[in-house]
């Protein structure tokens, strides 16, 4: 019988041991022993055999089923279907760690041309779909309503489905933007940090502005509803809000998903530097904001999930959940998602023009005029994949787990630093512990969070197989 490589890391309540196709399992150190020192017994062999993870003879069933489950965690990407437009990189507001360095208000030349305009409608009528996601970003688009409403018009009649996504502050809203938004196959987002203090801090520095956008938040989720408006918080993890306040706030307007992110190495933010501790301090918050919503569900009997989390979870229990581009493998970039900026050019990801408009490096991939540039995109993706580094090969959640080029290059200036050395790493490190540290958990309240975050009526404690 021939046993898969398996790799294993400790925990509190045991080690868990995984394969490369997504399979385990939890055991103790005994067992650990017994398979490094190649002295498995025979119930040990039966019951990875029966988990999938051994077989007799190359082709025999085991050995096809490992075949398939593992290029079903392999991420196929799809046709080009979702576009993210910057019709103009000016903004209203000026965040102090606006990552996508925007230009001021009254600033000229961060708009589309008209020929811009003409390319970028004629690029999207090349695309090979009739199903397509389109996304205005900024600065704040709603400056450039005109431009929105001319791409929204073509897309309505060149796509037999759409959706668009505002990303917005929501800081000025006049009847004209307002009616834009009314439409139903237009969706809101926007970024709510917290309690009205640490709003202000980190975004209008101003009180007036500040109530002027919990009016208008107000209003939105009123006028939408929630299935229409999302809202992110983004986490300075030295000075975080207070969590519940912020959990209540979102309540309020009926949104039970909070994506929490930490402040980004892009933009103006860059200012602030890598600090020391950063990622540490980071980890800590978010498992302390994991468990304060576990205690949350339990009493209210109502569900508020982390929606990087929930991913997450969900990831390590099934394939095929590759819909978030942040963690997939391959994350092969421009493929089937693409970002055209304020001056045409295309770009991976919305991090990626980032990188440029600070002059760092340029990682763009073409132009909307004329197309993606296939050798620029190909230099890319030369490094979107963790089936070969080094580091995550030795790692039991690289099957769950993914790669980040864009943010390597922004914090190191390069993609061959040691994988357990970058933040990417130590943040989806730190994330798999807690998904398994939860998992493995015994108590009531746990599973009850766990099995509607996992969307089944019940967490089955037969979930997880533990070896002899």
């Amino acid at each position: 019988m021939t046993v898969w490589p398996l790799k294993f890391r400790d925990l509190a309540n045991g080690t868990v041991l995984a394969d490369d196709a997504g399979g385990w399992f939890v055991a103790d150190r005994a067992f650990v022993d017994r398979y490094g020192q190649g002295c498995l017994t025979d119930d040990d062999l039966a019951f990875l055999k029966d988990g999938g993870h051994a077989y007799e003879r190359e082709g025999d069933l085991p050995h096809l089923a490992f075949a398939w489950r593992w290029s079903a965690r392999q991420a196929s990407a799809g046709k080009l279907a979702y576009v993210i437009l910057v019709p103009t990189l000016r903004c209203d507001l000026a965040c102090g760690y606006c990552q996508v360095s925007r230009a001021p208000e009254t600033a000229r030349g961060f708009d589309w041309t008209d020929e811009t305009l003409a390319s970028t409608l004629r690029f999207l009528d090349a695309l090979p779909t009739d199903d397509i996601k389109i996304e205005f970003q900024g600065g704040e688009p709603t400056l450039r309503l005109d431009l929105m409403h001319a791409v929204r018009d073509f897309a309505r009649k060149r796509f037999a489905k759409v959706e668009f996504v505002v990303c917005t502050n929501l800081q000025r809203l006049d009847a004209q933007q307002w009616a834009f938004l009314d439409a139903p196959d237009t969706f809101v987002s926007t970024s709510l940090d917290g309690d009205f203090e640490t709003h202000e801090r980190q975004r209008t520095s101003d009180p007036d502005l500040t109530q002027r956008f919990f009016s208008n938040l107000e209003e939105a989720a009123a006028r939408l509803g929630p299935g229409r408006i999302s809202a992110l918080p983004t986490i300075d993890p030295f000075r975080p809000p207070d969590f519940a306040a912020l959990v209540d706030r979102y309540e309020s307007l009926g949104i039970r998903s909070i994506y929490l992110r930490p402040i980004n190495h892009q933009g103006f933010a860059r200012r602030r530097g890598m600090r020391d501790g950063e990622i540490e301090a980071w980890n800590a918050l978010h498992s302390d904001f994991i468990e304060m919503l576990i205690r949350r569900n339990a009493e209210r009997q109502h569900v508020v999930e982390e929606y990087y989390f929930t991913h997450a979870l969900r990831r390590v229990l099934a394939s095929g959940l590759d819909h978030h581009v942040d963690i997939r493998n391959p994350n092969l970039l421009a493929t089937d998602y693409v970002v055209v900026d304020h001056d045409g050019r295309l770009y991976p990801t919305d991090e990626a023009r980032m990188l440029s408009r600070i002059g760092q490096v340029d990682l763009s991939v073409g132009h909307v005029a004329t197309g993606i540039d296939a050798d620029r995109r190909a230099a890319l993706n030369t490094s979107s994949m963790n089936n070969f580094d080094p580091d995550c090969i030795h790692c039991p959640y690289q099957a769950f787990c993914g790669t980040d080029v864009v943010d390597d290059l922004s914090r190191y200036g390069r993609v061959d630093v040691p994988r357990l050395d970058t933040w990417f790493c130590r943040r989806h490190m730190a994330l798999f512990d807690k998904v398994f540290e939860l998992v493995t958990r015994d108590d009531d309240a746990t599973r009850w969070s766990l099995a509607k975050w996992a969307g089944v009526s019940e967490w089955p404690r037969t979930l997880v197989r533990r070896a002899p």
